[in-house]
């Protein structure tokens, strides 16, 4: 962990931080255990699950003991020393049970870490440990000819959050798309386009949403005939070479359009979600890089094989599987537009600084394709091995059939025509709300804002709250409760301690000259919510080591239910609260961090709700 404060560019041992109590500890623990000559221990200092056992705890003394031929119990008395040495920020420490020692923070570490909050408002919570370095995050990947489907949301939330958090880590970040615009799935789209009834007549759709969706359709109607007519097969395996060589006029004008119209249409849907990528790389232009280093490594890397050239995985690792490069028609792979594109990312020239790291997001179903891509950029080009990451998200099921008509069974996918597209839930979701807040008093206006800020943030939550590689059933009412474990409850709660923040600008009282009184009454009794406000910057420091955006949505959980409790408690706007004042800046500290972590997974807060 990188021990600087990530303001000012101190350490930890020349100026202690409200955001690194977790490492001061640590740092004066391994003082107490260099002097008994034991080092590079590789312990904890955690939060426990109730803070009635302290607000950090570790078991140094029960691993250690052994080494430093004492009883736990005796090596934890001489960890308890170092309290003396944290400037007053520890309260007390104790040791429980056979040796474990639990750390009691101060009532002024509580108070600091608010004042800390105010001070740096948005920049609260952030870190440099990758000032300097650029990050490519790739994500979304929607093809052009084929539906957006929900497998698209499910990358876009997890990188776009994941981008945002390499950019809280201080990382000049490049959000890229790569998509496919040739390929099997478009001559088959295609092959559709040439028999409907719309293109025999003239009569395309015009409207881009609607054109893009009669597409996807098409797709769909083409998929299923290639797999059950011969014929039709033949003609699209035809049609897939004339897209490749551009040697048919019909055909390249039917893919100029649909090319056009899908890619339209993919923008739209970044715009409510809240994307807004810097770099597109497409399928057709990683062909040639892919081929060229396809011929150079073959027959060094690449074999030839009955007409085909492939990559044989077995002989590298017998975990890895064979994959094919080009195929038996000549024609480039996937595979071999991913190592054009690979090596596209990092050309020299490309950026005013290469990339150090190359995040890809994809669905769990292609984590042993990456691992063979992986060992086929080890062999060829092994130094940028160590600059690629993936991250694999698992699959999203609806949790029964409701208004969008699939059992729970039916896995999505955009090769059957019985699917759930992306765009369609995600108008499923906004609707859902609408229909929540549409007798409140809010303009239509208003109706409509709200339900698409909550919408949104109901399918991202429910997208993010869940460890990355986990399958998530999406349920429509719990996602958009208002109350418990949802984005909605998230914003819902922000909104709240912003409306207790406005009515306190207009509280008539003597008493209340403003939030921002440097002399203020602060109470003797730290709450749960204070408890938790200060943690935020250990939660998104782990998140980023991690690539685990969940450990921000279940942090904000658990912060809004502490801040809920709060105020259920306490009267913060009553004359004869001697304590206003600073409740006032504990509501101020706790919008600010909610408006942080909520825009580090991509979701906004809405004026009303």
């Amino acid at each position: 962990m990188n021990c600087q404060n990530p303001l000012v560019g101190l350490t930890v041992l020349e100026a202690l931080d409200v955001n690194n109590m977790q490492e001061e500890i640590k740092e004066q623990i391994k003082k107490v255990l260099k002097n008994l000559e034991i080092e590079e221990v590789d312990f904890t200092v955690e939060h426990p699950e109730n803070f009635e056992n302290g607000d950090y705890s570790t078991s140094v003394a029960l691993m250690c003991a052994k080494k430093a031929k004492m009883s736990p119990k005796e090596l934890a008395e001489k960890i308890v020393s170092i309290q003396p040495k944290v400037n007053g920020k520890i309260a007390k420490i104790e040791i429980a049970g056979p040796g474990f020692i639990n750390f009691y923070l101060s009532r002024e570490f509580f108070t600091d870490g608010v004042k800390e909050i105010l001070a740096q408002k948005e920049n609260f919570g952030k870190n440099k440990i990758l000032v300097g370095k650029k990050v490519m995050v790739e994500y979304t990947q929607p093809n052009p000819f084929k539906p957006f489907h929900i497998g698209h949301l499910m990358s876009n939330a997890i990188g776009e959050s994941t981008s945002r958090i390499f950019e809280f880590s201080g990382a000049q970040v490049v959000r890229a798309n790569y998509q496919g615009d040739v390929g099997l799935h478009v001559a088959k789209a295609i092959w559709a386009i040439l028999k409907s009834k719309e293109y025999l007549s003239s009569n395309l759709p015009k409207e881009v949403s609607k054109a893009a969706t009669w597409i996807g359709e098409c797709y769909s109607f083409g998929a299923e005939k290639y797999e059950s007519d011969e014929y039709a097969k033949k003609e699209i395996d035809a049609i897939n070479k004339k897209v490749y060589d551009k040697s048919d006029e019909k055909i390249n004008k039917i893919y100029a359009w649909g090319r056009k119209i899908t890619l339209e249409a993919f923008e739209e849907i970044y715009k409510i979600l809240g994307t807004k990528f810097d770099k597109y790389y497409f399928e057709s232009n990683m062909i040639e890089v892919g081929e060229q280093i396809v011929q150079k490594n073959t027959p060094r890397v690449f074999e030839e094989s009955d007409g085909a050239v492939i990559f044989p995985g077995e002989k590298y690792d017998p975990k890895l599987h064979t994959r094919v490069f080009i195929n038996s028609q000549g024609l480039p792979t996937y595979e071999t537009k991913e190592l054009g594109l690979t090596l596209t990312k990092f050309k020299k020239g490309l950026f005013e600084k290469s990339l150090d790291l190359s995040v890809v997001t994809t669905a769990v179903e292609q984590a042993e394709y990456m691992k063979v891509m992986q060992k086929v950029m080890s062999v060829i080009y092994p130094k940028l091995e160590a600059k690629m990451k993936h991250i694999t998200h698992g699959m999203m099921r609806l949790a029964h059939m409701d208004a969008v008509g699939l059992p729970a069974s039916i896995k999505m996918s955009s090769r059957k025509g019985n699917i759930v597209t992306g765009e369609e839930l995600l108008k499923d979701s906004m609707d859902v709300v609408f229909e929540k807040v549409k007798d409140r008093e809010f303009t239509d206006t208003e109706k409509k804002k709200i339900s698409e800020i909550v919408g949104v943030a109901a399918l991202k939550y429910s997208i993010l709250r869940s460890s990355l590689n986990s399958d998530i059933i999406y349920d429509f009412e719990k996602s958009i409760s208002f109350d418990g474990d949802s984005g909605p409850y998230l914003q819902y709660t922000a909104v709240r301690a912003n409306s207790i923040l406005n009515k306190a600008k207009d509280f008539e009282s003597p008493d209340f000259k403003g939030i921002q009184k440097p002399e203020l009454l602060i109470p003797i009794e730290v709450t749960n919510l204070e408890r938790l406000l200060y943690q935020f910057p250990e939660i998104v420091q782990r998140s980023y080591k991690e690539f685990a955006p969940h450990y921000i949505a279940t942090y904000l959980t658990e912060l809004a239910s502490s801040f809920n409790t709060f105020y259920g408690n306490t009267k913060i706007l009553d004359e004869k609260n001697k304590h206003s004042e600073y409740q006032l800046n504990l509501v101020k500290a706790f919008y600010q961090v909610m408006q942080n972590g909520l825009w580090l997974l991509g979701i906004k807060i809405p004026e009303k709700m």
